[in-house]
């Protein structure tokens, strides 16, 4: 490979990422021009792949060991193409190696690691400082036609994504880790962060898990993993994909935006949006604020076992705090309001 650019980020352990781009290359018939540089390093590491002998290019996604299994990573790929192919979801297309194969295995240091390759898409991610409501009302309209697709979906046989339901969000076996092990988190914090959670767990508990409620969703559904050209709104990173409430995808809209000013007309837009598609019943509504509250937990937990991240770099110790403000006026409310 003619060059390999390495972007591990300080007070990262080397998790081997480079290697594993490295072998999982060779798989796809590239030549030895190809150039492969990091662009994000979160869950999974992504590199932008250039190869001026070939002419081609893409965007190989490098997944973090014992995050999925590879049976998952091809679930993920099934409702990818399906949401592209049956629901008019704009979605990214995956390339496949020399072989045939969606996902790439590659043996570095005797761990197996998985890689998959993807077309570029077109555009560019929203500026969520300067983003305009109709931002949110095309989110909205997305978000509700990929939940009308999961509910009538006939998923493939041995179809196998993870849950996000209270015991992997907040519960005994927390797939982020601990909130309670967040950046800034002491006695006060988690005093207030603790009885926001308990309230959390008590209205998802009345709420329920009926399958109009629940079912497959993007899970990460923010103005992030949006990529805008012209009138084309591309959806990607399903790399979080699995089985939650519908709506925990308005929680995942607003990420690390949750106590911003604008929230109730980022609200209102996302569900204008929606309603243009699909119902959203009151007692649906009223839930907003809580998967709001849930969303903002999961990302407390989230910071604090992700030191490296450029969230976590930018905001800090501060999100925390801001935190335990919306968690003051989330239970002021009763679980009904962030305001």
């Amino acid at each position: 490979m003619a060059e390999q650019e390495t972007a591990t980020r300080e007070g990262e352990v080397d998790r081997g990422d480079d290697r594993v781009a490295a072998v999982a290359l060779t798989r796809y018939g590239l030549s030895d021009q190809v150039s492969c540089r990091m662009i994000n390093l979160s869950e999974n590491a992504t590199y932008l792949v250039h190869d001026p002998g070939t002419g081609r290019s893409g965007v190989l996604r490098v997944h973090r060991e014992d995050y999925h299994t590879r049976p998952a990573i091809e679930s993920e790929l099934d409702w990818v193409t399906a949401l592209r192919e049956e629901a008019g979801v704009a979605t990214p297309v995956v390339l496949p190696s020399e072989d045939g194969e969606r996902v790439v295995t590659a043996e570095v240091d005797g761990v197996e690691r998985h890689a998959v390759l993807f077309e570029v898409a077109p555009g560019i991610e929203p500026d969520e400082l300067k983003v305009p409501l109709e931002s949110f009302e095309t989110l909205g309209r997305i978000t509700a036609r990929m939940h009308q697709h999961a509910r009538s979906w006939q998923r493939p046989a041995g179809f196998t994504r993870f849950s996000w339901d209270w015991s992997s969000s907040l519960g005994e076996d927390p797939r982020w880790g601990r909130w309670q092990d967040g950046i800034g988190v002491g006695g006060e914090e988690e005093r207030i962060l603790g009885a926001a959670a308990d309230l959390v767990r008590q209205r998802l508990e009345a709420y329920g898990q009926e399958p109009d409620r629940y079912g497959l969703a993007h899970a990460d559904l923010r103005l992030a993993n949006l990529l805008v050209h012209d009138d084309q709104v591309t959806v990607i990173d399903f790399d979080d994909c699995g089985f939650t409430w519908y709506l925990y995808d308005f929680g995942t809209a607003v990420s690390f935006l949750e106590d911003d000013p604008r929230l109730p007309q980022w609200q209102d837009a996302w569900l204008r949006g929606y309603r243009d598609i699909a119902p959203v019943p009151a007692e649906d509504e009223d839930m907003l604020a809580t998967f709001v509250m849930l969303r903002r937990l999961l990302l407390v937990a989230w910071m604090g076992s992700h030191s490296h991240s450029r969230e976590c770099q930018v905001k800090g110790p501060s999100y925390t705090a801001a935190s335990c403000e919306l968690a003051r006026r989330y239970l002021a409310s009763g679980g009904h309001s962030l305001l």
